[in-house]
């Protein structure tokens, strides 16, 4: 079995959401999946979507026991779609102002740009999300049907429809909230990776509509591609909470948390990171500041005209650097 993998750097993301949108157009604008984001770019610190996924449990406990104390998102943790007087105001003239009929009180990306913080110390950076396709999924180890499985050809972890029953045991084991139910065909649904896509060696909606160029997506053991060597070689891609035991195929660059620092009272800038490093901790686990020190000894490198192969990579000036499948 081969194994697809992507790279994110988050030092590129612009929070336009871009790739968003290209998933949504190809996949989840319809029958039943309006209210999945297979692709979604959340604000961090904040709750994401769904919305504290993070408190939902689920994955693998350090024994490698799949946990029984997932929970299915309800509906109102998704945000909903939302009805507007357009016919009223655009085509009976009877308003001025187009709004809800009901007023909303969640979303995804209902807390965009908040962060965390004060001005000028305040601090936020963007978050993409895909389904993990990971090495050890939770959603396939509690599917009693077996309708989940990974591809052999490029390990990417789909749903058979034909075999899906709708008990959604895989909604509640995914750790990361990346497995919806569809209630028009009562069956559960995912990212399935663009995989007829990839068949034909065209990259992932979301990863060829990137407007930041932030997205990597290539085979694990291709030495000479850009994910083995972001991930394995230099050692600045990490997993998002790997505790979760899941072995996840969604590496990040996590974001230089040293520039800027932070203001003191007084005007002047501090010596503390603006990202506390415990925050990035959490999501990426211990290996953020060694991957954080190697980033700043690279960009010092070429700040002083010297060779980096790490930021050649980073860059990534054509399609071909940035894909390899």
């Amino acid at each position: 079995m081969r194994q697809l993998a992507y790279v994110f750097d988050l030092n590129k993301c612009i929070g336009c959401h871009t790739c968003t949108m290209a998933c949504k157009q190809l996949w989840t604008n319809r029958d039943g999946r309006e209210y999945m984001y297979w692709n979604n770019v959340e604000t961090r610190p904040g709750k994401g979507y769904p919305k504290n996924w993070e408190q939902k449990g689920g994955g693998f406990d350090k024994e490698g026991k799949l946990k029984t104390n997932g929970v299915i998102p309800i509906r109102a943790d998704y945000g909903g779609l939302w009805e507007y007087n357009l016919e009223e105001v655009l085509l009976q003239g009877k308003g001025n102002q187009v709004v809800p009929h009901e007023k909303p009180t969640w979303g995804p990306n209902w807390d965009e740009d908040e962060g965390k913080g004060e001005f000028p110390n305040n601090h936020y950076f963007y978050l993409p999300r895909i389904c993990n396709h990971c090495s050890n999924p939770a959603c396939l180890a509690a599917c009693p049907t077996k309708a989940i499985y990974k591809r052999p050809e490029d390990g990417l972890v789909v749903i058979d429809q034909e075999r899906c029953r709708g008990y959604r045991y895989c909604v509640k084991a995914c750790p990361y909230g990346k497995v919806y139910f569809n209630l028009q065909t009562q069956k559960s649904e995912k990212c399935i990776g663009c995989y007829p896509r990839v068949e034909k060696g065209v990259p992932p909606a979301c990863v060829a509509q990137c407007v930041g160029k932030i997205r990597f997506v290539g085979y694990r053991d291709d030495k000479d591609g850009p994910i083995y060597k972001l991930v394995e070689q230099w050692k600045v891609a990490l997993p998002l909470h790997a505790e979760y035991g899941t072995e996840p195929n969604v590496f990040y660059v996590p974001p230089m948390n040293t520039t800027p620092l932070v203001f003191e009272e007084d005007g002047r800038l501090g010596d503390k990171p603006r990202i506390p490093l415990a925050d990035l901790e959490g999501l990426f686990g211990p290996g953020v500041k060694p991957a954080l020190e190697t980033l700043g000894r690279e960009m010092a490198k070429r700040r002083d005209a010297k060779a980096s192969e790490l930021t050649e990579i980073l860059i990534g000036y054509t399609n071909k650097d940035r894909y390899r499948l």
